[in-house]
């Protein structure tokens, strides 16, 4: 897709975003969006468009890195329970508790005992979630593997992406099928009415993320709230402008 026609039907899915947040903050309810898939299939760029609009304070994204040794002697759920949203918030998870089901299964951080407790656990974990009140979504997002290959080699070429390849994404070129088996496993598991999977295809960014984003924003209730209305008074005298005694500001970037 080309990016003209992925900016202007994006457009009107931003207004709806907002909106979301807005009904979110006002009614008080916790939206939590879970993003697994395919390395380099588009997680990081579907959370920046979900999130482009929205107060940060409201949305936040949750990456968690390695778990420390404290962490790895804990329930396993323990350390991302303190990223949950609260009243009003949204979470968007960019990786979640799934990655023992997925990167620490095929790549042998967990043992299977290890993976089997997990699918046992999960979906009651995720039922206490939804009982609770909490708004779950899964989103598993789907790219082939020739896509796949050509983002690694474009990350690999510049230098603005190299920092997304790491030595997992190497050893994990090796093992698609792997984490197919991975996948299909959890799905069987864990796939709920009360916590449902849903595949996007990926092999399209651009598409994918429209495809996702309507598909979150239809599964949420009628987010319609008026606006709060706002007094604005006039400003009641000429614009001032800067003035510095103290400091200077700096020279201007040269733009010749």
């Amino acid at each position: 897709m080309k990016r003209k026609t992925y900016e202007k039907l994006v457009q009107p899915l931003n207004h709806e975003l907002v909106a979301m947040a807005h009904w979110a903050k006002a009614t008080g309810h916790r939206i939590c969006v879970l993003f697994e898939g395919r390395d380099t299939a588009g997680k990081g760029g579907t959370i920046r468009a979900i999130s482009r609009h929205i107060n940060p304070r409201q949305c936040r994204v949750v990456a968690l890195g390695k778990p420390t040794e404290t962490e790895r002697s804990q329930w396993y759920f323990q350390r991302y329970v303190p990223h949950l949203p609260a009243a009003g918030e949204i979470v968007l998870f960019d990786r979640s508790w799934y990655n023992r089901a997925g990167v620490e299964k095929v790549m042998g951080f967990a043992s299977d005992e290890q993976v089997e407790q997990f699918l046992e656990q999960v979906p009651t974990f995720e039922k206490m979630l939804v009982d609770d009140g909490m708004l779950l979504f899964k989103y598993w997002l789907s790219a082939s593997q020739e896509k796949q290959e050509e983002r690694f080699a474009e990350r690999l070429e510049d230098p603005l992406k190299r920092w997304k390849l790491s030595p997992i994404d190497i050893a994990a070129r090796t093992k698609y099928q792997d984490y197919s088996a991975a996948r299909e496993t959890m799905f069987a598991a864990t796939h709920s009415d009360h916590a449902p999977w849903t595949v996007v295809d990926y092999n399209d960014q651009k598409h994918g993320r429209l495809t996702l984003i309507r598909n979150l924003l239809d599964r949420l209730p009628d987010t319609h709230v008026p606006p709060e209305e706002i007094d604005w008074p006039e400003l009641g005298h000429a614009p001032l402008t800067e003035e510095f005694t103290s400091l200077q500001p700096i020279p201007d970037f040269p733009t010749d």
